[in-house]
């Protein structure tokens, strides 16, 4: 009887420290899951693999990718399967002709239907639903002004629409409606990553405009005017962005294709530069996965000898 009083003594006592002091049951982690926005920007947008070279480097594989214009191209290749460094070694080959091609319309200066034959080539998928990761795709509605996400069906027509500049190219049919660049609806895709699940979101944004003097032809005054107005427009996709890569391009023209490795090296120093970020997003999402694996390990059972109480006297 002495050792039970002195049991239920030491019970008390546990409950006043209890009372006093209560244990503090840490936070379990929240999930984090990791979208990267690419903008558009003609051959400048090729820093993009840059990016992507430097995450594949540190094993940091984005849950989300979203694109816009070349962002959609680039995106949609890494989605499939082609590898940062493959797209690296397309970027140093690829020139204005092989996806895009002078046509007499009044309603563009070229065409780029080339790009079916180009995307079919490097595309290891056909469909959204085949790709990796889920990728989401920014058009714009020509006749209503609205934005498009493509997130499902075939890829090549949407990516190609995200592509249609407006006064470069000419619009492109998609499911029977006219589309032009993503650019006038998600100039970088952030708002559509975080609906699609993302938690942090990256956002690849070129501030450098097309024209550093004056322009030398039409095409250069109608991507100085885009350009003036996306600059314009930053907030609206800045918001939804949880970190902003910015390369420095603007060493370069727009339509510099043949000096795709060093567009391609400025997007790794970019890369580099807020690595720590990325890092630390990559560490919250191991964490979480680690927390939910654990949730989910089967208990072992008690066995029923054991579930039976034992007598104290």
């Amino acid at each position: 009887m002495k050792i039970l009083s002195g049991i239920q003594r030491s019970l008390r006592g546990l409950g006043r420290a209890t009372r006093d002091h209560p244990v503090q049951v840490p936070e379990p982690p929240r999930p984090c899951r990791i979208g990267l926005a690419l903008g558009g920007g003609f051959a400048r947008g090729l820093a993009h693999v840059g990016i992507l070279k430097v995450l594949d480097e540190e094993g940091i594989i984005p849950d989300f990718i979203g694109g816009t214009s070349v962002g959609a191209v680039i995106g949609a290749a890494y989605c499939s399967g082609v590898s940062a460094k493959e797209l690296e070694e397309i970027a140093s080959i690829v020139r204005f002709k092989d996806f895009a091609r002078y046509t007499i319309s009044r309603f563009g200066l070229c065409t780029n239907d080339r790009m079916t034959g180009f995307l079919d080539r490097i595309l290891k998928v056909k469909t959204f639903e085949e790709l990796r990761i889920p990728l989401a795709v920014a058009a714009t509605d020509f006749l209503t002004g609205e934005p498009i996400v493509f997130t499902s069906g075939k890829l090549v027509d949407p990516v190609r629409a995200s592509c249609a500049y407006p006064g470069v190219f000419l619009p492109v049919s998609v499911g029977g409606r006219l589309m032009v660049d993503g650019l006038l609806g998600h100039a970088v895709p952030a708002e559509p990553l975080k609906k699609m699940g993302a938690s942090r979101v990256a956002a690849v944004y070129f501030s450098a405009h097309w024209v550093q003097k004056s322009p030398k032809h039409v095409l250069e005054v109608i991507g100085q005017c885009f350009s003036i107005a996306q600059a314009n427009m930053t907030c609206l996709w800045q918001a939804h962005a949880d970190l902003v890569v910015e390369p420095d391009v603007s060493a370069f023209g727009f339509d510099q294709f043949q000096r795709a490795l060093d567009i391609v090296k400025v997007g790794e120093d970019a890369a580099r530069k807020v690595l720590p970020t990325f890092r630390a997003w990559a560490q919250e999402r191991e964490a979480y996965s680690h927390y939910t694996l654990q949730q989910e390990k089967p208990r072992v059972p008690v066995p029923a000898a054991l579930q039976q109480p034992v007598p104290l006297g």
